[in-house]
């Protein structure tokens, strides 16, 4: 992981700013949504040049794309003084959560996303000039991984299935199909309990907005244990009550001559 942030040294500053991108490059499917996870602590107060303390607050967080600073009248992507733009919604705050996501994601996504926080001082204004490199892909077939190296497996075990990619993802929405027929499960992760031979089939899975990346089928069979079925036990106590031990007898003649 690669955690990377500048910081302004301010004098009388309480502490640096920050802002940290769990990861710095990332890539997604086209047509489907990525997150930008990102996170920021901003700077509680400052000495003015006459060395009052001055208490700071958030005024104003913004993201933009290819720019280094994404100060003032910058084209931005998201900018909380300004609407919403299609396709773009902040998952964050205005206190440490700078999350954002894009949804339906197309070409001209390409770049480098760099989040910015302003301050009401001039001084406290700060953008981490790393950013996260964003690419994007035409298609992938997605890859099913699975929790047990046996596709064979008894009933009551539990399995998990992953739907990934070779595409880095974050959140990833994808749809699940058992035999062709879709399960409600819409994560990345398939998880069954306490398996049936029920869930026996073929489950396949695909970005939940492209067919066209459905993964090869895994194939899961769910094996009967002699005797361990609860519908086994009833039938053995069943037969155990209307067939009873048979007690077998000898009779013995005292025959005389």
């Amino acid at each position: 992981m690669k955690l990377c942030s500048i910081f302004f040294l301010l004098t009388g500053a309480a502490a640096a700013p920050s802002v940290i991108y769990p990861f710095t490059s990332t890539c997604a499917v086209q047509g489907s949504t990525v997150t930008l996870p990102c996170s920021f602590t901003p700077l509680t107060f400052i000495q003015d040049d006459g060395g009052r303390k001055v208490q700071l607050q958030v005024v104003r967080v913004v993201w933009c794309k290819n720019h280094e600073i994404c100060q003032g009248e910058t084209p931005s992507v998201y900018d909380s003084k300004s609407p919403q733009k299609p396709g773009f919604k902040y998952l964050g705050d205005m206190k440490s959560n700078c999350t954002l996501q894009i949804s339906d994601v197309q070409k001209q996504h390409i770049g480098i996303f760099r989040f910015r926080m302003e301050v009401n001082f001039t001084k406290g204004q700060f953008t981490n000039y790393t950013g996260v490199r964003l690419r994007v892909i035409e298609s992938t077939q997605m890859t099913i991984n699975s929790s047990q190296t046996e596709a064979a497996l008894p009933r009551g075990h539990a399995l998990k299935l992953h739907c990934t990619s070779l595409c880095t993802f974050h959140q990833l929405k994808v749809k699940w199909y058992r035999n062709a027929h879709a399960l409600p499960e819409s994560g990345p992760t398939l998880q069954l309990s306490s398996l049936t031979p029920e869930d026996s089939g073929n489950y396949t899975c695909a970005l939940s907005t492209n067919e066209k990346t459905k993964s090869l089928p895994y194939r899961l069979k769910v094996e009967e244990q002699e005797g361990s079925s609860a519908e086994e036990r009833d039938k053995t106590i069943l037969y155990s009550l209307f067939n009873p031990p048979r007690i077998m007898t000898t009779t013995f003649l005292n025959v005389t001559e």
